[in-house]
């Protein structure tokens, strides 16, 4: 009996301490097809490699889809542990710790067809109106050029619609977001625009884990090594061409 109570003790023990490695993270990011979208297959690409990865690493995790700001205030105030798809900026270090790069996305600016903007630099851009998604990080040059005159919308879908109607010069979106986007939009929308040939980045991806999580470097580094056995197993690229990418 006494054999039994101990091993009884031991094994609470245990359950209770892995109990506190396991945790649940509550995950959040915006709806941004191809990536992260609940209509999507497993939610899109991003939120399944992000759950795929941290699930092997040992952790329950539940999402929710939000609107960005939200997602991106909900991170800082604690209330989500784990942004899912955060482009790098110095501002959001102060709220959070960014994971290692789990995947590149390249930005490229749109305009009217009838339009004959060009682009080598950004100061060519300074006439013109750029209709950018609010919250948004997309290049530290851009972000920081002060001269540029940036729209603040809420969603790429508006700023397409504004661009093809003539009421901005411009927007700037990553180029597969982008064209999953326009090919679901109206007719005399997405037949009207195009892209500029010049990307203006390419932005490495990360997860953006909230820094009121008190195991926050030890969720980043269990997600970071995940990862690489997921490139490493083939298993990586496997999300990739199930989603189409």
């Amino acid at each position: 009996m006494l054999r039994l109570l101990r091993a009884m003790a031991l094994l609470g023990m245990l359950l209770i301490a892995h109990g506190a490695w396991a945790q649940t993270l509550r995950m959040a990011g915006d709806a941004w097809a191809p990536y992260a979208d609940v209509a999507l297959l497993n939610g899109g690409l991003s939120t399944d490699l992000v759950r795929t990865a941290l699930t092997r690493a040992g952790y329950t995790v539940e999402y929710d889809q939000v609107p960005w700001a939200r997602a991106i205030h909900g991170v800082g105030e604690g209330r989500y542990d784990v942004l899912i798809n955060a482009w790098y900026s110095d501002e959001r270090t102060l709220i959070g710790e960014f994971s290692e790069a789990y995947m590149i996305n390249r930005l490229r600016f749109i305009k009217r067809k009838t339009s004959d903007i060009q682009y080598e630099s950004l100061q060519q851009l300074h006439p013109y109106s750029i209709a950018v998604v609010r919250s948004y990080a997309y290049s530290p040059a851009f972000d920081s050029d002060a001269s540029l005159k940036k729209v603040p919308v809420a969603s790429f879908s508006t700023a397409a619609r504004m661009l093809a109607a003539g009421r901005v010069d411009l927007t700037v979106e990553d180029e597969y977001a982008a064209r999953f986007a326009l090919g679901h939009e109206a007719e005399e929308v997405r037949d009207s625009v195009e892209f500029l040939s010049k990307s203006l980045s390419e932005n490495s991806l990360h997860i953006l884990v909230s820094l009121k999580n008190p195991d926050h470097a030890r969720i980043v580094a269990d997600f970071d090594k995940a990862i690489a056995a997921m490139k490493a197993d083939g298993s990586y690229d496997r999300l990739f061409k199930l989603h189409g990418l």
